[in-house]
């Protein structure tokens, strides 16, 4: 109401308020601005209503995405692979290899060091190609 009013210069409002006078009479003004400020007031009251119904939905969806939790839970799932990995990382490169046995200590080889190709074994194999 009071953005309409500073377009309006003072000249201009005497002269809708002598239109107002000529058409409706000095009788019916009290009633004409108590009509009009009940609807003003309806109007704000209504606007009012659509602004907290407007809060109170996005309220409602805020709570119902919970973006914080739902940002936690995917990043603790993209976390917790990778942590692992690095833990494996970590044991690759730390990694010591068994020393090789002293040659003063009686150890036994493994069947695989004592096993040597032989010479049959080639010639298995050149006949089970003809």
């Amino acid at each position: 109401m009071i953005l309409f009013l500073n377009d309006i210069a003072g000249s201009e409002i005497l002269l809708i308020i002598v239109f107002i006078l000529i058409f409706f009479g000095p009788k019916s003004i009290p009633s004409i601005a108590k009509t009009f400020g009940k609807a003003i007031y309806q109007i704000k009251q209504a606007s009012n209503d659509i602004q907290n119904e407007i809060k109170k939905g996005g309220l409602d969806i805020k709570k119902d995405l919970n973006i914080r939790e739902t940002i936690k839970e995917v990043t603790d799932e993209i976390q917790l692979p990778l942590d692992q990995q690095m833990v494996e990382m970590e044991n690759i490169v730390n990694y010591n290899s068994p020393r090789k046995p002293d040659k003063n200590l009686n150890v036994t080889p493994l069947p695989e060091e004592i096993k040597e190709p032989s010479e049959n074994s080639e010639d298995l194999d050149d006949n089970s190609k003809s």
